[in-house]
C-alpha cells in the first residue's frame, strides 16, 4: 500500500469515527434529559395536529400548587415549550386556531377554570421567556380529577365523535381538557 493511499485510509477513519463520536454525543444528550420527549398525533375532519412536550414524572413531589403553582403561566410540560402544529385552521375551546406551529402554555387554578393559551412563538424554552404580546389567544379547559394518580405527564388528543377531538393534559391526580373541532 503506498503512503498515498494509506494517509487516505487513516483521514477516511478519522473522519468516520468523529461523525460517530457526534452521533453518540448527541444520543447521550438525550438519555440525559430528567423528563423525555414525546410526540402526540390527531386528526380532525382530514387536518392533522401534532402536539410535542417534555414529560416530567411526579416522583412524589406536590404537583398543583407546589411544583407547578397556581394562577401563573406553566410550560405545561418540561424543556422547551410545548409545542402544536395544525396543517389546516381549527378551533380549540372558543379559540380560532390558523394552520402553523404554535406554544401551548396552561394557567392551572385551583379556584377558577384553567386558561388554555396559545402563544405564537413555538422556539421558546419553557415559560421563561413567555411575553403575553405573543398569544394568539387563550381558551377555558375544564378541570377534574381523574380515576388514578398520573406518575408521568401525559398529554393526548383523543377522538370525540366523527369531526371533534378533546386534547387531554393529565398529570397527578387533575385531568384537564378542551374540545378542538375544524
Amino acid at each position: 500500500m503506498s503512503v498515498m493511499t494509506t494517509n487516505r485510509f487513516v483521514l477516511a477513519a478519522a473522519c468516520i469515527a468523529t461523525v460517530s463520536l457526534g452521533a453518540v454525543a448527541v444520543s447521550r444528550a438525550d438519555k440525559d434529559r430528567a423528563s423525555p420527549h414525546a410526540e402526540v398525533s390527531g386528526s380532525i375532519a382530514g387536518k392533522k395536529i401534532t402536539i410535542t412536550y417534555g414529560r416530567p414524572y411526579k416522583k412524589g413531589r406536590d404537583i398543583w400548587g407546589g411544583l407547578v403553582p397556581w394562577d401563573k403561566v406553566w410550560r405545561t410540560g418540561a424543556d422547551e415549550a410545548t409545542t402544536l402544529t395544525t396543517d389546516g385552521d381549527i378551533h380549540i375551546g372558543t379559540l380560532k386556531v390558523p394552520k402553523g406551529s404554535y406554544a401551548l402554555f396552561t394557567i392551572p387554578s385551583q379556584k377558577k377554570a384553567w386558561e388554555l393559551i396559545v402563544n405564537k412563538n413555538p422556539k421558546q424554552w419553557g415559560a421563561f421567556k413567555y411575553d403575553p404580546k405573543e398569544d394568539l389567544g387563550k381558551t377555558e379547559m375544564k378541570t377534574g380529577s381523574g380515576a388514578e394518580p398520573v406518575e408521568q405527564l401525559t398529554i393526548t388528543i383523543d377522538p370525540n365523535g366523527p369531526k371533534a377531538a378533546l386534547l387531554k393534559i393529565a398529570w397527578d391526580d387533575v385531568q384537564a381538557r378542551v374540545p378542538i373541532t375544524p
